[in-house]
């Protein structure tokens, strides 16, 4: 049987994500024909190799010491380094590909008043992306909810994040788990993106720990961008939360934000699709070819700006599933 959720006040039937592996949501999860859960499940991790050969692609985004992205940097100013070890560069471009999408939101109690500034934020975001972009919405409170799934209709998007109701507690970490493995069973563009917003700390004593969200995170080809609303009121709470959007967004090589009011989270989302459409996108050959499973630490510095800013992943694992990229588009 499939599990059926249903949301309090927001009148709209939804299913919960950890179903995903009984039930498919969409004729393109179905065409997969696999289950969501053990895509990208933390003990079976997907390589970063991009599927039918033996390259990491890895987007950099490079920013001067006012934040601002610095255009125009020529390949030879780039060195990859995995395990220390300097890698060759098979390919280097710098375009506005299409981006697959995923936005995660808080949905717990604590968010009801700030839910129209968040929901207005989240458009903003879409509305300043590249125009063949897909994306879909998940809310999280006790649970978390496929809102809607991959679409670039901005007038879907705009109706169910107008129709979502607050309540209940805060599952961020499954949230993003079930996110990801979503993204890996139906996305159809090879660059993948989660923006999470949140209000507090995870507070669901069930579900993927903290470590195996990271590890998960590390596995995947997703950058994870988090904006934490955060009460500075309960310290302990902030900091726990602090920590955990931090650590997501630095181990896929995305950002995290803290705006001091609501006013500054319609800011962020632009300044977010701004970056995603303008980084470096870099593939190499590992010197190192073994697929054995190890964690391969990445650092990429950039000569003649030693000054600023370089944001990647933080490595990938080195998979036998490398070839089987769970991620790609799924056939129709």
């Amino acid at each position: 049987m499939h599990q059926l959720s249903k949301a309090p006040g927001s009148g709209a039937t939804r299913f919960s994500l950890p179903a995903l592996a009984l039930f498919c949501l969409t004729p393109l999860l179905c065409a997969q024909n696999q289950p969501a859960q053990a895509a990208g499940s933390a003990e079976q991790p997907v390589a970063l190799f991009r599927s039918g050969t033996e390259l990491v692609d890895l987007p950099i985004s490079v920013l001067d010491k006012n934040g601002k992205l610095i255009p125009d940097i020529p390949e030879t100013a780039f060195k990859i380094y995995e395990n220390n070890v300097e890698q060759p560069i098979q390919s280097f471009r710098r375009d506005d590909a299409p981006v697959s999408i995923g936005i995660i939101i808080d949905n717990s109690g604590s968010m009801r008043d700030k839910r129209p500034k968040v929901a207005a934020a989240a458009l903003a975001l879409v509305r300043n992306s590249n125009p063949q972009d897909e994306a879909f919405i998940v809310d999280f409170n006790d649970d978390a909810y496929l809102d809607q799934p991959f679409t670039n209709d901005i007038k879907k998007l705009e109706a169910t994040l107008a129709r979502i109701d607050s309540h209940g507690a805060t599952s961020m970490r499954e949230a993003v788990s079930v996110s990801i493995d979503y993204m890996n069973e139906a996305a159809t563009r090879n660059k993948r993106v989660l923006l999470v917003v949140t209000d507090g700390n995870d507070n669901n004593p069930g579900g993927i720990g903290m470590d195996a969200l990271v590890r998960k995170a590390q596995a995947s080809e997703v950058l994870i961008y988090t904006i934490g609303l955060l009460n500075e009121e309960e310290p302990s709470e902030a900091r726990s939360a602090r920590r955990a959007l931090k650590e997501l967004a630095e181990a896929t090589g995305g950002q995290d934000y803290y705006p001091k009011d609501l006013t500054e989270v319609e800011q962020i989302t632009p300044q977010v699709a701004h970056e995603i459409r303008n980084q470096y996108l870099v593939a190499y050959s590992p010197t190192n070819p073994a697929l054995d499973g190890t964690f391969r630490q990445i650092k990429v510095k950039i000569l003649g700006y030693e000054k600023a800013t370089v944001r990647t992943r933080s490595g990938y694992y080195a998979s036998a599933d490398a070839s089987k990229r769970s991620g790609a588009p799924p056939s129709k």
